[in-house]
């Protein structure tokens, strides 16, 4: 738990710091999206995000940076406030368990793991990641067929065989819609194409979970020129927060890169199908780069991460004050 106030609140915090720091750093994602869906050499480390950002601003300009921000801010809005929401309330009720008397009735913990205040402690890693595995599962499982519609509109565009100069200056597709979209996911892969890359999310849930817990553990590090009792700086909140995502994504990469190139994936009639599990997608990025393939872009989405998730947690922080000043006010 990132601070004391109830679920709904906290939730709420949440969604709305992702929502900011989503639309800070979306054109990161894309681009990072971009990267790990490409088998052209060209782009690889900076000087290939660096021709991938060119390329984008010459054929779509400065719009084409946030080309899906719509469809993935809803994603992130919606997977952050239920993960949020069912963390806190998970944790809550597991703190609360810990510490009341054993006569105290679950119903009793429940109600108050909803409305009241809980102190947030650490509850020990393997709880601490149990907990937060539980609520990934359920909000990506509400999330991931936005969050493949998002995909797929950041990868319209993307030619896997345009190693040559005129590629990048060859016109672009016309751009397919939200609706054109999901109508082509549904034609293609019925229902179940909206979950494409859940398996590999999986034990993905774990990213925030691990993320959450790296930043309590950062934001109670002792700094010789900081009182103990005094608040968290913003500078600090967002080091904190960015730094643990840095630590947590770099731990799960592969897992990471594997879900956007299996939600990239689609049926091509008269071509050879793309890889479609888990397994697939690695030992295709061993095989055409080495072990240091499971790791394409992986500078670029630490950047991301380091932004996302430290304007997330900046953010969220002052929202919750912002709450705890009205309600000692009133």
């Amino acid at each position: 738990m990132t601070s004391a106030l109830p679920p709904l609140v906290q939730a709420c915090s949440g969604a709305l710091g992702s929502a900011a720091a989503n639309s800070v750093s979306y054109p990161l994602d894309l681009v990072a999206t971009k990267l790990q869906t490409t088998t052209s050499r060209k782009l690889r480390g900076m000087h290939g995000t660096m021709l991938l950002l060119k390329h984008i601003l010459e054929t779509e300009g400065l719009a084409g940076l946030y080309d899906g921000l719509g469809a993935d801010t809803a994603s992130t809005i919606l997977s952050n406030f239920l993960y949020y929401y069912f963390y806190t309330f998970l944790h809550a009720i597991v703190a609360r368990r810990r510490t009341s008397a054993s006569s105290t009735s679950l119903l009793h913990t429940l109600k108050h793991a909803l409305t009241a205040p809980t102190k947030p402690v650490l509850l020990g890693v393997p709880t601490e990641l149990a907990v937060g595995f539980v609520a990934g599962v359920a909000s990506r499982a509400v999330s991931t067929p936005l969050s493949v519609v998002t995909v797929r509109l950041q990868t319209e565009d993307t030619d896997d065989d345009s190693d040559d100069e005129s590629s990048s200056k060859a016109e672009p597709p016309a751009d397919e819609g939200f609706l054109d979209v999901v109508r082509n996911i549904y034609a293609e892969e019925g229902l179940a194409g909206f979950w494409a890359g859940f398996r590999p999310t999986l034990p993905l849930c774990l990213t925030p979970a691990l993320t959450l817990l790296l930043f309590q553990v950062l934001s109670r590090l002792r700094i010789p020129w900081k009182s103990p009792k005094s608040r968290q700086s913003a500078v600090s909140a967002f080091l904190s927060g960015a730094s643990a995502n840095a630590l947590a994504v770099t731990i799960l990469y592969p897992l990471l890169l594997a879900k956007v190139r299996v939600q990239a994936t689609r049926s091509r009639s008269g071509s050879e199908a793309h890889a479609t599990s888990m397994t697939d997608v690695w030992l295709s990025a061993v095989r055409s780069e080495g072990w240091g393939g499971l790791y394409q872009a992986l500078g670029v989405q630490i950047l991301k991460g380091f932004v996302s998730q430290g304007v997330t947690m900046l953010v969220k922080q002052r929202i919750e004050r912002g709450v705890v000043r009205l309600y000692t006010r009133g």
